[in-house]
């Protein structure tokens, strides 16, 4: 079992459950899955980059990513129908929860005058999404063999009832946000 999902289950569910006075552990919010996009533009038509970016991403999960095609061609964008757009992963259960502590304690502070995450990355189902430009601030990519520095977009969704329970879920998780007055 992972290390943060069993301080999730013994420690911050029953916290959240006594400050949120939730009758039962299921309306206590979770997260239910972390999705990882990486777009590739232009660079998804050639093999040897779309390959290397694939092998990165997979270093990073710990899961082999598929690749995302466009729905339709626009030509003020320049793409083509069925062309290659990115590589997305979709991560769950164990590998959610080590690919969460990694990115918290070891990625995030790797960060180049990194000042925390933005509290307006929540939507209305308290879902939580945010960038990050450097693919390379994860340990597990090696930065001798990267041709091309690239950006990643992280979504964790959430199963909550509002999007302030959301947020306190991730600051129990040690998600490092911005102070209200720094926005």
């Amino acid at each position: 079992m992972a290390r943060l999902k069993e301080i999730f289950a013994k420690e911050i569910k029953p916290s959240l459950k006594q400050q949120f006075g939730y009758k039962n552990h299921y309306m206590v919010p979770e997260i239910q899955k972390i999705v990882l996009n990486m777009g590739m533009g232009i660079d998804g038509n050639d093999t040897k980059i779309l390959k290397s970016s694939q092998e990165d991403l997979a270093a990073i999960t710990g899961q082999r990513p598929i690749i995302t095609k466009f729905k339709k061609s626009i030509s003020n964008f320049k793409t083509r129908k069925d062309t290659n757009a990115g590589l997305k992963v979709t991560l769950r259960r164990n590998k959610m929860y080590e690919f969460v502590d990694r990115l918290v304690n070891i990625a995030l502070p790797r960060i180049k005058d990194f000042r925390g995450l933005s509290i307006k990355g929540f939507d209305k189902f308290g879902n939580y999404t945010f960038g990050i430009k450097e693919h390379i601030i994860f340990p597990e990519v090696n930065f001798d063999k990267v041709e091309k520095i690239r950006g990643l977009d992280i979504t964790i969704v959430i199963k909550s009832i509002k999007k302030e329970d959301s947020f306190e879920l991730l600051k129990k998780l040690n998600f490092p946000f911005k102070n209200n007055k720094d926005n």
